[in-house]
């Protein structure tokens, strides 16, 4: 193999690819990239099974081969040296070596006949989306996902298509975020379950598309192909919770606060919170309180009061601290609307204002 290529574009796709390898004690070729060169292209490929990821550049060809060779030498080396113009890959003897005007290094290779496959999607599912609206809704959710589960489907992010919306869903079965972003290039499609350990490097990878992306999918892989790039994630076979049954169309008692308002006070009450991070709300509309109170025997206690418009019934519930202020990463507008159906039903929570994301956290028990 032989080739000469622009240092940048290069660089650009081994940023891409590179960190989808690791370590991998049963198939240590996964831990390397594999390195085609075709005609006048140069295919840079990584994979740990979960996610696989080719970047395909445009290259000077003198020498058509395949390579596989470590990654994070290959990367850091390309990413530290003088920046050029040009860089040359040329195989010797077992060794890649990599020049430019300012330097030459050889780096080992290894046996690149059990790189495994990454797929090409005959599918099943297709659309086109910008990638912002799908980077928007995978973070609006993500965290609301359990990182790890017995039931896969809980340690997943749903995509589903209602009308002219792509609708973005998770839940640990304690809370669950939703987030509907409007589309009218989708056509109607199953629903996906994008593992939770999968959504960091999408969200990553998709960051460098500028156009719209292709999305396809089947009953096993899910794929994007954007600027000569090509990323497959693995998708779970299973069923989603039947969420809706459990938004309450009515409610009880309803709050609005600011959100930064709200935010303060419930780091400074969570100073004070017990072992398990409950604090407890307590709504009275008639007398305009509403207040926030936490209680740890080894610290001492606090209760805070919050300026807010409410209506409804009184109301003394709990609540755990961090399934209440992670929604507020995916609330951009002012103010906060808090909803509750009862002391034994979810508090729903939404953006004043904006009706695309919707936010459920199960109460504690006492």
């Amino acid at each position: 193999m032989r080739v000469e290529c622009v240092q940048e574009k290069l660089r650009q796709a081994l940023l891409l690819t590179e960190r989808i390898t690791g370590k991998n004690l049963a198939l240590p070729v996964l831990n390397c990239l594999l390195i085609e060169v075709k005609k006048n292209s140069l295919i840079v490929k990584g994979t740990n099974l979960e996610l696989g990821v080719e970047v395909e550049i445009p290259v000077k060809t003198l020498e058509e081969g395949t390579v596989a060779i470590s990654g994070a030498i290959l990367s850091s080396f390309v990413n530290n040296i003088k920046s050029d113009t040009s860089i040359t890959l040329e195989t010797k003897q077992g060794n890649l070596e990599v020049r430019t005007k300012h330097s030459s290094t050889n780096i080992k290779t290894v046996p690149h006949e059990d790189f495994p496959v990454i797929p090409k999607i005959s599918h099943d599912i297709e659309f086109s989306i910008h990638p912002q609206e799908f980077i928007s809704g995978l973070k609006s959710v993500w965290y609301a996902a359990a990182a790890n589960s017995m039931k896969p489907e809980l340690s997943s992010v749903l995509v589903f298509c209602d009308g002219e919306n792509i609708v973005f869903a998770a839940t640990d079965s304690f809370r669950l975020a939703e987030k509907r972003v409007k589309t009218k290039k989708t056509k109607q499609f199953d629903p996906i379950l994008i593992p939770h350990k999968n959504i960091q490097e999408i969200i990553r990878i998709l960051n460098e598309a500028g156009e719209d992306v292709e999305v396809k999918a089947n009953k096993n892989q899910l794929s994007f192909v954007f600027n000569g790039t090509h990323l497959v994630s693995r998708i779970i076979d299973g069923v989603f919770p039947d969420y809706k049954q459990i938004i309450s169309k009515e409610h009880k008692t309803e709050l609005t606060l600011l959100k930064e308002d709200f935010i303060n006070t419930l780091k400074v009450a969570n100073i004070f919170s017990d072992k398990f991070n409950q604090i407890n709300f307590t709504v009275k509309p008639q007398d305009k309180i509403c207040e926030i109170k936490t209680i740890n025997s080894d610290i001492g206690e606090s209760v805070n009061t919050l300026d807010s418009t409410m209506s409804g019934e009184d109301i003394s519930i709990s609540f755990n601290y961090k399934y209440i202020t992670d929604c507020f990463q995916s609330i951009h507008t002012d103010s906060v609307s808090v909803s509750f159906n009862g002391v034994n039903k979810p508090a729903i929570m939404r953006p004043v204002g904006d009706p695309s994301f919707l936010y459920l956290a199960m109460p504690t028990n006492k």
